[in-house]
Protein backbone atom coordinates (compact mmCIF):
# COMPACT_ATOMS: atom_id res chain seq x y z
CA UNK A 1 0.00 0.00 0.00
CA UNK A 2 0.91 3.70 -1.02
CA UNK A 3 0.25 6.72 1.37
CA UNK A 4 1.46 9.58 1.24
CA UNK A 5 2.46 10.57 4.90
CA UNK A 6 -0.30 11.64 7.71
CA UNK A 7 -1.57 8.20 8.48
CA UNK A 8 -0.65 8.67 11.88
CA UNK A 9 -0.32 12.47 13.07
CA UNK A 10 -2.79 14.97 14.52
CA UNK A 11 -3.35 18.09 11.94
CA UNK A 12 -3.16 21.12 14.05
CA UNK A 13 -4.83 24.63 13.20
CA UNK A 14 -1.30 25.18 11.06
CA UNK A 15 -1.95 22.47 8.87
CA UNK A 16 -5.83 23.94 8.51
CA UNK A 17 -4.17 27.32 7.70
CA UNK A 18 -1.91 25.86 5.26
CA UNK A 19 -4.88 23.94 3.88
CA UNK A 20 -6.64 26.56 3.17
CA UNK A 21 -3.96 28.57 1.63
CA UNK A 22 -3.29 25.34 -0.91
CA UNK A 23 -7.09 25.26 -1.82
CA UNK A 24 -7.26 28.95 -2.99
CA UNK A 25 -8.51 29.19 -6.23
CA UNK A 26 -9.31 25.63 -6.06
CA UNK A 27 -12.36 25.03 -3.67
CA UNK A 28 -15.38 27.33 -3.34
CA UNK A 29 -15.33 29.98 -0.75
CA UNK A 30 -19.15 28.54 0.31
CA UNK A 31 -21.65 30.61 1.09
CA UNK A 32 -22.98 31.23 5.03
CA UNK A 33 -26.83 31.72 4.35
CA UNK A 34 -29.13 33.06 7.12
CA UNK A 35 -33.07 32.44 6.66
CA UNK A 36 -35.61 34.26 8.51
CA UNK A 37 -37.66 31.43 8.14
CA UNK A 38 -35.46 28.92 9.13
CA UNK A 39 -34.91 31.21 12.52
CA UNK A 40 -38.34 31.10 13.18
CA UNK A 41 -38.63 27.32 12.92
CA UNK A 42 -34.99 27.05 15.36
CA UNK A 43 -36.28 29.84 17.78
CA UNK A 44 -32.34 30.90 16.98
CA UNK A 45 -30.52 32.14 14.41
CA UNK A 46 -29.15 29.65 12.59
CA UNK A 47 -26.55 30.19 9.90
CA UNK A 48 -26.02 27.51 7.29
CA UNK A 49 -22.33 26.87 5.78
CA UNK A 50 -23.42 25.49 2.23
CA UNK A 51 -21.06 22.99 0.96
CA UNK A 52 -23.34 21.99 -1.81
CA UNK A 53 -22.01 24.98 -4.08
CA UNK A 54 -18.56 23.24 -3.76
CA UNK A 55 -17.09 21.89 -7.78
CA UNK A 56 -18.14 18.35 -7.26
CA UNK A 57 -21.67 19.43 -4.66
CA UNK A 58 -20.11 18.24 -1.77
CA UNK A 59 -16.56 19.75 0.85
CA UNK A 60 -15.25 16.43 -0.03
CA UNK A 61 -12.96 18.34 -2.73
CA UNK A 62 -11.05 20.04 0.18
CA UNK A 63 -9.60 17.30 1.85
CA UNK A 64 -9.13 15.51 -1.95
CA UNK A 65 -7.11 18.44 -3.09
CA UNK A 66 -5.17 19.05 -0.40
CA UNK A 67 -3.77 15.36 -0.57
CA UNK A 68 -3.42 15.30 -4.22
CA UNK A 69 -2.09 18.24 -4.51
CA UNK A 70 1.20 17.57 -2.11
CA UNK A 71 2.29 13.80 -4.20
CA UNK A 72 5.20 14.34 -5.29
CA UNK A 73 5.86 14.46 -9.18
CA UNK A 74 7.61 11.31 -8.83
CA UNK A 75 4.79 9.30 -7.76
CA UNK A 76 1.75 10.81 -9.16
CA UNK A 77 2.28 9.41 -12.29
CA UNK A 78 1.20 6.17 -11.25
CA UNK A 79 -2.60 7.48 -9.93
CA UNK A 80 -4.72 7.37 -6.84
CA UNK A 81 -7.03 4.95 -5.73
CA UNK A 82 -9.81 5.28 -3.24
CA UNK A 83 -12.58 4.26 -1.56
CA UNK A 84 -16.36 5.85 -1.21
CA UNK A 85 -20.14 6.00 -1.01
CA UNK A 86 -19.89 8.81 -3.45
CA UNK A 87 -19.44 12.40 -2.52
CA UNK A 88 -15.18 11.58 -1.69
CA UNK A 89 -15.14 9.63 -4.88
CA UNK A 90 -16.30 12.30 -6.82
CA UNK A 91 -13.79 14.49 -5.20
CA UNK A 92 -10.99 12.55 -5.97
CA UNK A 93 -11.78 11.89 -9.53
CA UNK A 94 -12.25 15.49 -9.84
CA UNK A 95 -8.86 16.66 -8.15
CA UNK A 96 -6.98 13.84 -10.31
CA UNK A 97 -7.94 15.04 -13.20
CA UNK A 98 -7.30 18.62 -12.41
CA UNK A 99 -3.62 17.29 -11.25
CA UNK A 100 -3.55 15.38 -14.68
CA UNK A 101 -3.09 11.96 -13.20
CA UNK A 102 -5.46 8.75 -12.83
CA UNK A 103 -8.23 7.69 -10.48
CA UNK A 104 -10.24 4.55 -9.22
CA UNK A 105 -12.36 4.64 -6.97
CA UNK A 106 -13.76 1.55 -5.66
CA UNK A 107 -17.71 2.23 -4.46
CA UNK A 108 -20.38 -0.27 -3.06
CA UNK A 109 -23.05 -1.24 -5.42
CA UNK A 110 -25.62 0.50 -3.90
CA UNK A 111 -24.29 3.56 -3.98
CA UNK A 112 -26.67 6.27 -5.63
CA UNK A 113 -26.90 6.20 -9.52
CA UNK A 114 -26.34 9.88 -9.63
CA UNK A 115 -23.07 9.24 -7.27
CA UNK A 116 -21.69 6.67 -9.52
CA UNK A 117 -22.18 8.40 -12.88
CA UNK A 118 -20.91 11.86 -11.84
CA UNK A 119 -17.61 9.52 -11.21
CA UNK A 120 -17.30 8.19 -14.57
CA UNK A 121 -18.14 11.43 -16.22
CA UNK A 122 -15.25 12.82 -14.21
CA UNK A 123 -12.82 10.59 -15.59
CA UNK A 124 -12.57 7.84 -13.21
CA UNK A 125 -12.32 4.22 -13.48
CA UNK A 126 -15.11 2.80 -11.15
CA UNK A 127 -14.98 -0.87 -9.19
CA UNK A 128 -18.09 -2.12 -7.39
CA UNK A 129 -18.15 -4.18 -4.69
CA UNK A 130 -20.58 -5.61 -2.20
CA UNK A 131 -20.36 -3.87 1.17
CA UNK A 132 -22.13 -6.68 3.07
CA UNK A 133 -19.74 -9.02 1.72
CA UNK A 134 -16.24 -7.40 0.78
CA UNK A 135 -13.88 -5.30 2.00
CA UNK A 136 -13.42 -1.65 0.58
CA UNK A 137 -9.67 -1.42 1.91
CA UNK A 138 -8.58 -4.48 1.03
CA UNK A 139 -9.42 -3.97 -2.75
CA UNK A 140 -8.08 -0.50 -2.61
CA UNK A 141 -4.87 -1.82 -1.32
CA UNK A 142 -4.34 -4.25 -3.61
CA UNK A 143 -4.85 -2.20 -6.77
CA UNK A 144 -2.09 0.17 -5.05
CA UNK A 145 0.33 -2.97 -4.48
CA UNK A 146 0.23 -3.85 -7.98
CA UNK A 147 -0.41 -0.10 -9.72
CA UNK A 148 1.68 2.27 -7.29
CA UNK A 149 -1.39 4.27 -7.17
CA UNK A 150 -1.35 6.53 -3.71
CA UNK A 151 -4.27 5.47 -1.59
CA UNK A 152 -6.51 8.60 -0.73
CA UNK A 153 -8.19 7.67 2.83
CA UNK A 154 -12.13 9.75 3.02
CA UNK A 155 -10.95 10.65 6.14
CA UNK A 156 -8.34 9.59 8.76
CA UNK A 157 -5.75 10.95 7.29
CA UNK A 158 -3.52 14.04 8.22
CA UNK A 159 -3.87 16.49 4.73
CA UNK A 160 -7.50 15.17 4.38
CA UNK A 161 -8.50 16.55 8.25
CA UNK A 162 -6.44 19.49 7.44
CA UNK A 163 -8.48 20.28 3.76
CA UNK A 164 -11.78 19.70 5.49
CA UNK A 165 -11.03 21.75 8.52
CA UNK A 166 -10.67 24.88 6.11
CA UNK A 167 -14.70 24.24 6.34
CA UNK A 168 -15.04 25.68 9.95
CA UNK A 169 -12.22 28.07 9.20
CA UNK A 170 -14.01 29.65 6.89
CA UNK A 171 -17.29 29.51 8.56
CA UNK A 172 -15.86 31.12 12.11
CA UNK A 173 -14.36 33.81 9.61
CA UNK A 174 -17.94 34.46 7.92
CA UNK A 175 -19.40 34.34 11.31
CA UNK A 176 -16.57 37.09 12.76
CA UNK A 177 -17.37 39.28 9.25
CA UNK A 178 -21.50 39.58 10.16
CA UNK A 179 -20.46 40.49 14.14
CA UNK A 180 -21.98 36.72 15.07
CA UNK A 181 -20.21 34.17 17.17
CA UNK A 182 -21.76 30.96 17.22
CA UNK A 183 -22.53 29.05 20.75
CA UNK A 184 -22.90 25.90 18.82
CA UNK A 185 -21.67 24.38 15.86
CA UNK A 186 -23.56 21.37 14.19
CA UNK A 187 -21.47 19.07 11.59
CA UNK A 188 -22.53 15.98 9.84
CA UNK A 189 -20.55 13.12 10.98
CA UNK A 190 -19.68 9.39 9.75
CA UNK A 191 -15.81 8.94 9.76
CA UNK A 192 -14.94 12.10 11.43
CA UNK A 193 -12.99 13.87 8.95
CA UNK A 194 -14.80 16.63 8.32
CA UNK A 195 -16.13 17.52 12.21
CA UNK A 196 -12.78 16.91 13.15
CA UNK A 197 -11.04 19.48 11.01
CA UNK A 198 -13.98 21.35 11.81
CA UNK A 199 -13.46 21.63 15.46
CA UNK A 200 -9.92 21.99 15.67
CA UNK A 201 -10.41 25.61 13.37
CA UNK A 202 -13.68 26.48 15.36
CA UNK A 203 -12.04 25.92 18.82
CA UNK A 204 -8.95 27.82 17.84
CA UNK A 205 -10.93 30.77 17.32
CA UNK A 206 -13.65 30.49 20.00
CA UNK A 207 -12.91 28.03 22.58
CA UNK A 208 -16.43 28.02 24.52
CA UNK A 209 -18.33 26.99 21.42
CA UNK A 210 -20.17 23.56 21.55
CA UNK A 211 -19.01 21.33 18.63
CA UNK A 212 -21.77 18.70 18.14
CA UNK A 213 -21.98 15.77 15.78
CA UNK A 214 -24.94 14.96 13.86
CA UNK A 215 -25.41 11.82 13.18
CA UNK A 216 -28.44 9.28 11.66
CA UNK A 217 -29.97 6.78 14.42
CA UNK A 218 -28.65 3.60 13.99
CA UNK A 219 -25.73 5.34 12.98
CA UNK A 220 -24.56 7.28 15.63
CA UNK A 221 -20.95 5.62 16.87
CA UNK A 222 -19.50 8.79 17.48
CA UNK A 223 -22.28 10.34 20.11
CA UNK A 224 -21.98 6.62 21.67
CA UNK A 225 -18.11 6.09 21.35
CA UNK A 226 -17.68 9.56 23.09
CA UNK A 227 -19.89 8.65 25.72
CA UNK A 228 -17.73 5.55 26.24
CA UNK A 229 -14.45 6.84 25.56
CA UNK A 230 -13.66 4.43 23.05
CA UNK A 231 -14.39 3.69 18.95
CA UNK A 232 -17.88 1.74 18.80
CA UNK A 233 -19.07 0.22 16.22
CA UNK A 234 -22.63 0.29 14.48
CA UNK A 235 -24.72 -2.68 14.92
CA UNK A 236 -24.85 -4.04 11.21
CA UNK A 237 -27.73 -4.45 9.14
CA UNK A 238 -29.33 -1.15 9.54
CA UNK A 239 -29.93 1.27 6.60
CA UNK A 240 -30.91 5.16 6.22
CA UNK A 241 -31.70 7.51 3.45
CA UNK A 242 -28.45 8.95 4.52
CA UNK A 243 -26.24 6.99 2.51
CA UNK A 244 -23.00 9.65 2.77
CA UNK A 245 -22.97 9.07 6.55
CA UNK A 246 -22.76 5.10 6.76
CA UNK A 247 -18.94 4.06 7.52
CA UNK A 248 -19.32 1.50 10.92
CA UNK A 249 -16.87 3.52 13.47
CA UNK A 250 -14.71 6.75 13.46
CA UNK A 251 -11.74 6.89 12.28
CA UNK A 252 -8.65 6.22 14.45
CA UNK A 253 -6.84 9.81 14.10
CA UNK A 254 -10.77 11.02 14.08
CA UNK A 255 -11.53 10.10 16.87
CA UNK A 256 -8.65 10.99 18.99
CA UNK A 257 -9.41 14.91 18.01
CA UNK A 258 -13.44 14.75 18.66
CA UNK A 259 -12.30 13.17 21.69
CA UNK A 260 -10.59 16.19 22.89
CA UNK A 261 -12.66 19.04 21.00
CA UNK A 262 -16.67 17.83 20.66
CA UNK A 263 -19.12 18.50 23.42
CA UNK A 264 -21.36 15.28 22.20
CA UNK A 265 -23.15 14.13 19.40
CA UNK A 266 -27.16 14.17 18.11
CA UNK A 267 -28.27 11.58 16.33
CA UNK A 268 -32.23 12.34 13.88
CA UNK A 269 -34.26 10.27 12.99
CA UNK A 270 -35.15 9.33 9.07
CA UNK A 271 -38.16 11.61 9.15
CA UNK A 272 -36.50 14.45 10.89
CA UNK A 273 -34.09 14.60 7.93
CA UNK A 274 -36.59 14.26 5.43
CA UNK A 275 -38.30 17.63 7.15
CA UNK A 276 -34.88 18.68 7.14
CA UNK A 277 -34.29 19.02 3.39
CA UNK A 278 -37.71 20.04 2.66
CA UNK A 279 -36.99 23.02 5.08
CA UNK A 280 -33.72 23.65 3.32
CA UNK A 281 -35.60 23.82 -0.22
CA UNK A 282 -37.97 25.35 0.80
CA UNK A 283 -37.10 28.04 3.49
CA UNK A 284 -33.35 29.09 2.23
CA UNK A 285 -33.96 27.68 -1.27
CA UNK A 286 -30.63 24.95 -1.29
CA UNK A 287 -30.70 21.58 -2.10
CA UNK A 288 -29.29 19.44 0.32
CA UNK A 289 -28.65 15.65 0.70
CA UNK A 290 -29.97 13.61 3.34
CA UNK A 291 -26.76 13.25 4.72
CA UNK A 292 -25.72 16.87 4.55
CA UNK A 293 -29.17 17.95 6.34
CA UNK A 294 -28.63 16.04 9.65
CA UNK A 295 -27.55 18.99 11.40
CA UNK A 296 -30.50 21.05 10.35
CA UNK A 297 -32.69 18.10 11.30
CA UNK A 298 -31.17 18.24 14.90
CA UNK A 299 -31.79 22.01 14.84
CA UNK A 300 -35.43 21.63 13.55
CA UNK A 301 -36.64 18.80 15.46
CA UNK A 302 -35.22 20.03 19.10
CA UNK A 303 -33.41 18.00 19.86
CA UNK A 304 -30.35 19.90 20.82
CA UNK A 305 -29.73 20.46 24.94
CA UNK A 306 -29.77 23.97 26.22
CA UNK A 307 -30.83 27.35 24.94
CA UNK A 308 -28.66 27.82 21.46
CA UNK A 309 -29.12 31.13 20.37
CA UNK A 310 -26.63 31.22 17.18
CA UNK A 311 -26.32 28.03 15.67
CA UNK A 312 -23.69 27.51 12.28
CA UNK A 313 -24.53 24.06 10.57
CA UNK A 314 -22.45 22.67 8.19
CA UNK A 315 -24.62 21.68 5.15
CA UNK A 316 -22.05 19.10 3.60
CA UNK A 317 -23.26 18.27 0.34
CA UNK A 318 -26.01 18.55 -2.43
CA UNK A 319 -25.79 15.02 -4.39
CA UNK A 320 -29.50 13.87 -3.85
CA UNK A 321 -30.74 11.68 -6.46
CA UNK A 322 -33.81 13.39 -8.03
CA UNK A 323 -36.21 10.96 -7.42
CA UNK A 324 -35.53 10.95 -2.99
CA UNK A 325 -36.14 14.67 -3.83
CA UNK A 326 -38.97 14.47 -5.47
CA UNK A 327 -40.39 12.30 -3.15
CA UNK A 328 -39.23 14.22 0.30
CA UNK A 329 -40.86 16.91 -1.12
CA UNK A 330 -43.78 16.03 -2.20
CA UNK A 331 -43.94 13.47 0.72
Amino acid sequence: MIFLGGTDALPDIGDIRAAAERLAGIAVRTPLLESERLNDRAGARVFLKCEMFQPVGAFKVRGAWNLIAQIPDIDIGAGVVAYSSGNHAQAVAWAARRRGTNATIVMPKDAPDVKVEITRALGAEVVLYDRNSEDREAISADMSDRTGAVIVPPYDHTAVIAGQGAVGLEAMQQMEEIGAVPDTFLVPCSGGGLIAGCAIAVKDAAPHVNVLAAEPEHFDDTARSLAAGKRLANSPGSASICDALLVPTPGKLTFEIMRRTLSGGVAVTEDDVKAAVRAAYLDARVVVEPGGAVGLAAVLSGKLAGSAKNICVVMSGGNIDRKLFADILTG
